[in-house]
């Protein structure tokens, strides 16, 4: 199939390939949602900014320890009962979140929503794949533009309903899941699935593979910088909600941007390791940057929003680098990657709230760049065992469908 025929098969797909693509746009958008109102439940619950942010930290860390055993658990009880749970995890626990008084017990509900997160995320590109019309090709750029919507509407819609209460956002999540869980009982039909059991320990074993844990371990340190960007950004700022869901809307459209149409460009033109290799560096002199404008608003939404175009290209090279770095089934080399690389997201943004704190706001940006770096020379260190990464061509992403995860979006 030809690019002209791929572009046009992807809007026509059977009604339970939309519902999951729906489904998936709003469950990315719970990554950035709560951007806007970090400051809002900070003066409302009075929290500090540290024990705010980890409302993302609990959050990412059990999105990324779940990832361990999603596979385990789907390859068991199938796909779409995965998908339900997951949904039902969402509403659950972002309805609690509504409902709390205090900033404790959202820490505590977030983690059960990415729980649920990492159920469905983890489901969802392999449910698409499986029911879409015009290949696994159509599929995959469906799924990657649901990312980028996700991504992008997540902090707008976040500012729009944080403008009226921090708990506006948390009650829009339970809206779009129940909508989204209706959708995905009522048209995700078919034959039923063929399940081959995953062993519990397959994603622990395949950690032991040195290039794959190369790649864990840089995106590891490449998450910190993602994740100080994204979540200590709304403090500096300065802005009311809308003005905060409008800079990461445009982060997020830059990032949904360059993850769908100019990483795919460049690795027609260079090898991953390459692109790698040259991208970090430029991610950490615009977080220095970042970091020394930190103080004057229209010049920080600047270079978060450059982030952004760096990290969309990051996100879609290294998800790549992923699947071809091993002979492992996907699927497992994938949920152990994301696993490791949720680690930094996690610890990130408390560490940024921390260093605000004892020094100013330039030294978490600071610390962001290091840890970039650290990622750079990792890559860099260990291109000898990831010679595989640039054997393979860069257009064959209709291998891939079954284990790019939620490792995707940061």
């Amino acid at each position: 199939m030809n690019k002209a025929e791929t572009t046009a098969s992807i809007w026509r797909q059977p009604a339970q390939v939309w519902a999951v693509a729906f489904a998936s746009v709003v469950a990315f958008m719970g990554i950035g949602l709560v951007d806007p109102i970090l400051p809002a439940i900070a003066d409302s619950l009075a929290a500090t900014p540290t024990e705010t942010e980890l409302l993302f930290t609990s959050y990412l860390l059990v999105t990324g320890l779940a990832m361990l055993v999603t596979s385990w658990i789907s390859s068991r009880i199938g796909a779409k009962a995965t998908l339900m749970i997951g949904l039902a995890l969402i509403i659950v626990f972002a309805l609690a979140s509504a409902l709390s008084g205090s900033v404790d017990a959202i820490i505590g509900f977030r983690a059960g929503w990415g729980l649920g997160n990492a159920l469905f995320i983890s489901t969802a590109l392999a449910t698409i794949v499986g029911s879409a019309s015009g290949g696994s090709g159509a599929a995959i750029v469906l799924y990657e533009a649901a990312l980028g919507l996700g991504i992008a509407i997540g902090p707008l819609l976040g500012g729009l309903l944080g403008e009226v209460s921090w708990r506006g956002p948390f009650f829009g999540v339970v809206v779009l899941m129940a909508i989204a869980f209706i959708a995905v009982l009522t048209l995700l039909r078919g034959p039923a699935e063929k399940r081959e059991p995953v062993p519990f320990s397959a994603p622990f074993k395949a950690l032991g593979r040195p290039a794959l844990a190369i790649l864990a371990v840089a995106a590891l340190f490449y998450n910190i910088g993602f994740f100080v960007l994204l979540a200590f950004s709304p403090f500096p700022l300065g802005f009311g909600a809308m003005g905060i869901g409008l800079t990461f809307f445009g982060w997020g459209v830059a990032l949904a941007i360059t993850s769908i149409w100019v990483a795919p460009w460049m690795m027609r033109r260079m090898s991953r390791t390459a692109i790698i290799l040259t991208v970090l560096p430029l991610l950490a002199a615009d977080l220095v940057a970042a970091g020394f404008v930190a103080e004057t608003a229209p010049a920080l939404v600047t270079f978060i929003i450059i982030g952004g175009l760096l990290l969309g290209v990051m996100n879609t090279v290294l998800t790549e680098a992923v699947m071809e770095a091993t002979d492992l089934p996907r699927s497992v080399a994938s949920s152990a990657y994301s696993a490791v690389r949720f680690i930094g997201g996690a610890m990130a943004p408390p560490i940024a709230a921390l260093l605000w704190h004892a020094f100013n706001s330039t030294v978490p940006y600071l610390f962001a760049a290091a840890s970039v770096l650290i990622a750079t020379l990792t890559v860099f260190l260990g291109r000898k065992v990831l010679a595989r990464i640039d054997d393979e061509p860069a257009d064959a992403l209709t291998e891939d469908a079954e284990a790019i995860t939620v490792g995707d979006a940061g």
